[in-house]
């Protein structure tokens, strides 16, 4: 067996200061945070993100070493697989620490248990840092509030191949550990900054980025936007849409701005805002296949 520690109690110190990373004002001050799954921890990995400790819940580990459990619901690898893995990880500078079942209660999300949980050193880094691919649509989500809408919105961008998203004046913490968790792990694989309004309006000015914003008023149909290449499609929160700097910047020709709508044929005004996401990514993934 790899080396370890073992914790067994529900108040061991290192447990609650673990448990503690998923409030935003521990994460703030440490740069860590929690991810919850082996499958996320993985891709945690493969994007270069450094992994600080590894929790494991040892009857699941004992389950996985005998091959006797189901990958697809842990995300870990089995029999010699894992013991591969694990070896790897040490090797790399990662705690490992195995827990009693309730130990490992006390840390793992709500009644989820997978058996793995991580502790990384992740944050997103400025726009200042930020290059983006300059053929490919970026997504830019204003005042976000919900961790598992920008987890989705992450999740869509990795999947169409976006070349990125900023999460703009958010107001959920991409390093959540909900949005981690909705993300799948792609939030470590997309390339991801975080900025205010006034800061990504000039990055777009200066990138030439040709902004289509999504609202209820917009313009123009969805499907007949220029939305491949270079654009910038914004998306504001569903209580207050895209602020009005947008337009101010606009009508100053600091940037080119268009409005887009998606037909809403029942009771509601609006998608959500991964759905819409979801809709406009990949209109401009079809759009770029048949240019």
């Amino acid at each position: 067996m790899i080396p370890h520690d073992v914790i067994t109690s529900t108040a061991n110190p290192r447990l609650r200061e673990a448990a503690r990373l998923r409030e935003a004002p521990a994460r703030r001050d440490s740069g860590l945070t929690i991810v919850d799954g082996g499958r996320e921890v993985r891709r945690a990995l493969a994007a270069g993100i450094q992994l600080v400790e590894l929790f494991l819940d040892e009857a699941i580990l004992s389950r996985a070493e005998a091959s006797a459990h189901d990958p697809d619901a842990t995300g870990l690898p089995s029999g010699a697989d894992l013991d591969r893995w694990l070896a790897e990880v040490v090797a790399a500078g990662t705690r490992i620490t195995l827990l009693s079942r309730p130990a490992f209660e006390k840390l793992a999300f709500g009644r989820r248990n997978e058996g793995c949980v991580g502790v990384v050193r992740f944050r997103p880094g400025p726009l200042s840092d930020w290059a983006a691919l300059a053929d490919r649509p970026v997504l830019i989500v204003e005042g976000v509030e919900k961790p598992g809408n920008l987890g989705a919105i992450l999740r869509t961008a990795d999947a169409a191949g976006l070349a990125g998203v900023i999460a703009c004046d958010a107001r959920t913490d991409p390093a959540n550990p909900a949005v981690i968790r909705a993300s799948l792990g792609t939030v470590f694989a997309v390339k991801l900054a975080s900025a205010q309004v006034a800061e990504t309006i000039l990055w777009c000015a200066r990138t030439r980025r040709r902004v289509i914003a999504a609202r209820p008023q917009g313009s123009i149909p969805w499907h007949r936007a220029r939305l491949a290449g270079a654009t910038a499609i914004l998306l504001g929160s569903e209580a207050h849409g895209i602020s009005p700097a947008w337009k101010a910047a606009a009508d100053a020709g600091t940037i080119v701005l268009d409005s887009v709508h998606l037909p809403m044929h029942g009771a509601a005004d609006s998608l959500n805002v991964s759905a819409t996401a979801a809709v406009l990514a990949y209109e401009s993934l079809r759009q770029a296949h048949t240019d």
